[in-house]
């Protein structure tokens, strides 16, 4: 069996240490108020944000997260051309989704922990939940003083067609990096969408703090421990 040579990380809750309640009502006060300057109703854009978001986690394949996004926000904001909202919203991640960091403090662990596995010549990949475009990932890896080459990989989702927890999301990964299950470990927040990955063979890390999923049915019994015994069972 080969050796782990390769470390999936997620990243909300997991390298970045907040609960998923107060990222999401920092992102959509600000959110909400790109979508007023455009004209549009703030509580109906959510909505639409929302729909969007199911549309990507139920993607089939058959094109890419972003397309499924802004095909279900058009019409249910019942828009015929989405370009300016996207321009906004990419404008938006990239500038006023800054201020969403207000909720975390900030360390110095994420970024050793990912610096300390390259050092050791582990391939890492960024396994976030490919629900955001890439400046939305590239900004908030800012706050915690990492960019995007410092992975081989950062699943976004203009390069996805799957999402958590469909297994296909993982397969995907394997595919673009060219690694076996075994060669894998998987480190994340969420029983469901994260330890999934030991269906395929990867080995799983479930990183406690700000544990997501909880009543989701699904159960783990796998290795665990906070961010810093992550860093300890790999690079120790």
């Amino acid at each position: 069996m080969p050796a782990i040579d390769t470390i999936l990380l997620d990243l909300d809750g997991t390298l970045l240490q907040f609960s998923q309640k107060d990222f999401i009502d920092a992102y959509f006060e600000r959110l909400g108020k790109v979508f007023t300057r455009l004209g549009l109703d703030p509580e109906a854009s959510a909505k639409a944000v929302w729909a969007g978001t199911a549309a990507m986690v139920n993607n089939d394949g058959s094109r890419t997260n972003r397309e499924c996004f802004w095909e279900k926000f058009s019409a249910a904001m019942s828009l015929n051309d989405i370009s300016a909202v996207e321009a906004a919203c990419d404008s938006f991640y990239a500038n006023e989704f800054d201020g969403v960091k207000s909720i975390f403090e900030p360390g110095e662990l994420p970024g050793r922990l990912v610096r300390g596995l390259k050092e050791r010549g582990f391939t890492v990949v960024l396994a976030t939940n490919p629900l955001f475009p890439p400046c939305a990932v590239e900004t908030r890896l800012r706050w915690i003083g990492l960019t995007p080459g410092d992975f081989e990989l950062i699943t976004d989702y203009s390069n996805s067609v799957f999402c958590k927890p469909n297994l296909s999301y993982y397969r995907e990964i394997l595919g673009k990096i060219n690694k076996e299950p075994a060669q894998c470990l998987m480190a994340g927040n969420n029983p469901a969408e994260d330890m999934c990955a030991g269906e395929l063979g990867m080995e799983t890390f479930l990183v406690n703090g700000f544990t997501e999923g909880a009543g989701s049915g699904a159960e783990y019994s796998g290795l665990s421990g906070t961010l810093d015994q992550l860093e300890e069972y790999l690079l120790w």
